[in-house]
């Protein structure tokens, strides 16, 4: 007898509520692709009639299928992630690179959803067939804040429309980066600053609009607070930028501009500007730091780098009473007595690096009345420069808040000025020496004086012994000690080879990890790097000409050799 001959008279129905979805139809961690089939009906009849049709499952959310699946199950690979909220998953998209986000973005549909609605940096290449796909971008990616748009300059960019379009679909914007856009004019700046209200940071590099664009964008955008301006196209010697509603701007960069002294108006009528970064511009600075000086003495902080500017300069400089960092890099007409005039009106000095571009023009004087007037000085960065022991006592002495310290490619530092910061300098917490005639006898000095010394880096002194700085680590066992005997090589001091910020140098002066910013400089290159730049400076405006200007760029970069930051 069959035992399983009345089973026909029952109605047979899969038992699939309680099991789990096929694993094909669930998001793998491991692979991209996933299965866009629709999902299996919760109830699978076999052999009933219609109107014995099983009813519909409930709906089950999120949280409900990872209990759906039996622990015992060898087999099944359980996703974690299903328990994990929108917010925390997009933490965790947050701190991934842009390549991985991409990628994580292919996983499943909530993935790319949570990355759509929650990501707030999106950068995007600036071809004209991107105004094609603005709306279906922006309907994904609908938080968008931080807006770049970059083209290589042997390709076409988008124009005005592309950009105005772009501009309505991201109003909420802050900070927007315009990169080789050499369609964009006047017209398309004036509608990023009719539908962008809240932009308060703006960059632009290798762009053709001008001080027309900047000037259109400035009426209507009354939040504007950050401008960089690299290499900006179109900018006449004779117009001047109107300042009209500028009031908000708190800080300007111009690197590399011909004829930059246009936007002089445009920092005088800044009344809140903190920060003025000069960087690589053509011509005379003279009579334009001077009119600063006078009419907008509020600065907080200024970067003079590569500039073609004098001690009539810093003598304007000095006029901002309130100033608390100086960079004076490369400027080789400034000598000890612009500095020593800054040192003596600007005692509110924290932070100041000085690249001598080893032309003998600043050394004991400039930095004697820097330790006389300036007591609260934090950060140093001496390169190029010929300071004594007389000079380095004085600020070891009176600089009693001193906290950082680089001595980078200076032949008069020896050990018995190591020895002296070492005994003087209780507050300093790092140390950067490269290129000093240091032995081991002043790197010994270390193990026990700087009380509070956290790290040192010493690079390129060949009196220095691994031996010696294994018994300072022995000594001291909690200094981070970065030692690098390689041989020395000639000292780059470009520190800005990027927008409103410096990269490469070699000499990188830190705050601390949290809260301050890195400052930077670095040395001058070998002898004949250093006629050239300096020939290049000196011709002024003549070097400002597009050939020239190609020309004494590549000669200046021939040798440069570039390293890391020093602390």
């Amino acid at each position: 007898m069959n035992p399983y001959a009345n089973l026909a008279h029952f109605q047979v129905v899969a038992r699939v509520p309680h099991a789990p979805p096929p694993l094909s139809s669930m998001p793998s961690l491991c692979n991209k692709s996933f299965n866009t089939s629709p999902p299996l009906p919760a109830h699978i009849s076999m052999g009933q009639s219609p109107s014995t049709a099983a009813p519909p499952a409930p709906d089950i959310n999120r949280q409900q299928i990872s209990q759906l699946h039996s622990s015992s199950d060898p087999d099944f690979d359980a996703d974690h992630t299903i328990r994990l909220s929108d917010d925390c998953l997009a933490v965790i998209f947050h701190f991934l690179s842009n390549a991985d986000r991409k990628e994580c973005s292919e996983v499943c549909r909530r993935w790319r959803r949570v990355d759509g609605e929650r990501r707030h940096r999106l950068s995007l290449v600036a071809r004209p067939e991107l105004q094609e796909l603005v709306s279906p971008l922006f309907d994904r990616f609908e938080s968008v804040t931080k807006l770049t748009l970059r083209i290589d300059r042997k390709y076409a960019s988008l124009n005005d429309d592309a950009l105005i379009m772009i501009s309505k679909r991201c109003r909420n914007v802050t900070r927007l980066k315009l990169r080789g856009c050499r369609d964009v004019t006047e017209i398309g700046m004036a509608g990023v600053g009719d539908n962008c209200k809240a932009l308060k940071k703006l960059s632009c590099a290798s762009c053709m609009f001008g001080t027309k664009g900047i000037a259109a964008l400035l009426d209507r955008c009354v939040t504007l607070e950050d401008l960089t301006l690299k290499r900006l196209r179109g900018v006449p010697q004779i117009t001047e930028v109107e300042v009209g509603a500028a009031a908000s701007l708190k800080s300007i960069c111009l690197k590399e501009l011909v004829n930059g002294q246009s936007f002089a108006p445009l920092v005088i009528g800044s009344k809140k500007l903190q920060t003025l970064k000069v960087i690589g511009c053509t011509g005379d600075w003279d009579d334009s730091l001077v009119r600063i000086g006078c009419l907008n003495g509020g600065l907080v902080e200024i970067h003079l780098e590569k500039v073609q500017v004098s001690d009539v300069g810093l003598v304007g400089v000095a006029r901002c009473l309130r100033l608390e960092t100086l960079h004076v890099v490369k400027t080789a007409e400034c000598s000890n007595v612009g500095l020593s005039m800054v040192a003596e009106r600007c005692r509110l000095l924290r932070k100041v690096h000085i690249d001598g571009w080893r032309t003998n023009r600043i050394g004991d004087d400039g930095l004697a009345a820097i330790a006389k007037h300036c007591p609260d000085l934090q950060e140093l960065v001496l390169i190029g420069v010929y300071p004594t022991f007389s000079s380095l006592a004085a600020i070891a002495c009176n600089c009693r808040n001193l906290e950082r310290l680089a001595l980078c490619g200076i032949g008069t530092v020896g050990d018995a000025e190591i020895e002296c910061i070492a005994d003087k300098c209780v507050a300093l917490k790092k140390l950067c020496i490269k290129g000093c005639p240091v032995s081991n006898a002043g790197i010994g000095a270390l193990a026990s004086g700087c009380p509070n010394l956290v790290k040192v880096k010493v690079k390129k002194c060949r009196k220095i012994t691994g031996r010696g700085v294994e018994w300072v680590r022995e000594k001291r066992v909690s200094l981070a000690f970065n030692y690098d005997d390689s041989e020395v090589e000639a000292l780059d001091g470009s520190g800005s080879d990027g927008v409103g910020g410096a990269q490469d140098g070699v000499a990188e002066a830190e705050a601390d990890a949290e809260a301050e910013a890195e400052a930077e400089a670095e040395a001058p290159s070998n002898n004949n790097n250093t006629r050239l730049t300096m020939l290049r400076t000196r011709l002024g405006l003549l070097a400002g000409r597009n050939i020239l200007s190609c020309a004494f760029r590549r000669l200046s970069n021939i040798d440069n050799v570039s390293s890391s930051s020093f602390l």
